[in-house]
């Protein structure tokens, strides 16, 4: 069996075995076939197999993806998934041991994700609002997007993945199916009920002028009544941001960060916003805490005479 033949046996056993998503699938597939380059450059002219890999020749690839300047969020990926893989070639019997266990992870940078304040969500709002007053189907689907999205703190790859079976507005309730196509329940709050009952006004008018040829599963549709891409999405949204503060570096994804720092703000239980965002370990929605922290380490330098 070729080296590259492991990888892709590798990748078909994580989609159809372990119906791994799409967004991994790729990431994964990206990183080994950077391994599989590197070690042909590593080893020459000499051959070279997955048994015969040490833990030399795995530190000199993660050097490599350093000296590429990926920052270390990626090569941490990129590491997993190299792990994974000799996981996977150790239980089919075809090497001894993984050598990528006992390589370091980088050690992460401290990252506070960017977030909207109260007031800037207000005027985020405020737009939106009076663009969909016009009427006009995309500008009322934008208005929607973004008061889902503030309203769950779902990811990007969720909103865009919802059926219109998925949305319950009579209980409000939406169903999302996040990493690992784990499926949970999330709550809807009232702004963003009203605005996608006004979407769904929009999109059946769409679908009736369209006919046969419309998309009638997907909830988010383009103007030709297909399922939203994923591109669409993150420029809608990030038209409204720019109007916010251009210069902020906001994203989709700021989104997200902003419904779980406005939660915990506001006294939610860690554990409930872990549930709400799909979180697989409490560490990872830990790290709103320490958003809130540092406000109010600011709002302390401000305010406080002896500060």
């Amino acid at each position: 069996m070729s080296e590259s033949r492991a990888v892709e046996d590798f990748l078909t056993h994580l989609e159809k075995e372990r119906d791994v998503a799409s967004n991994t699938l790729i990431a994964y597939r990206r990183d080994l076939e950077e391994l599989v380059e590197f070690l042909g450059g590593y080893y020459g002219v000499r051959e070279w197999s997955w048994q015969g890999l040490d833990r030399l020749a795995i530190r000199g690839f993660l050097a490599h993806l350093t000296r590429k300047k990926l920052n270390k969020r990626s090569i941490a990926r990129s590491l997993s998934a190299v792990r994974s893989f000799y996981k996977y070639l150790h239980r089919n019997e075809q090497v001894e041991a993984n050598p990528a266990r006992g390589v370091s992870t980088p050690k992460q940078d401290k990252y506070l994700p960017g977030y909207l304040d109260r007031a800037q969500i207000e005027a985020l709002f405020q737009s939106a609002d009076l663009k969909a007053q016009e009427g006009k189907f995309s500008d009322v689907r934008n208005s929607a997007i973004l008061e889902l999205f503030y309203s769950t703190g779902m990811r990007l790859s969720e909103l865009r993945g919802i059926n219109r079976m998925d949305i319950d507005l009579l209980s409000q309730q939406v169903k999302v199916r996040g990493k690992g196509r784990k499926e949970r329940i999330i709550p809807v709050g009232d702004h963003a009920q009203l605005a996608l009952r006004n979407y769904e006004s929009k999109r059946d008018e769409l679908l009736r002028s369209i006919g046969s040829g419309g998309d009638r599963t997907a909830f988010f549709l383009s103007n030709r009544g297909k399922r939203i891409s994923v591109r669409a999405i993150q420029n809608a949204v990030k038209g409204f941001l720019d109007k916010i503060d251009e210069n902020s570096g906001l994203s989709t994804h700021s989104l997200r960060h902003t419904f779980a720092t406005h939660l915990l703000d506001a006294g939610a239980d860690l554990r409930a916003v872990q549930e709400l965002l799909g979180h697989a370990s409490i560490s990872t929605t830990q790290i709103y805490t320490h958003t809130s922290i540092e406000r109010l380490k600011q709002v302390y330098q401000k305010a406080h005479p002896r500060a």
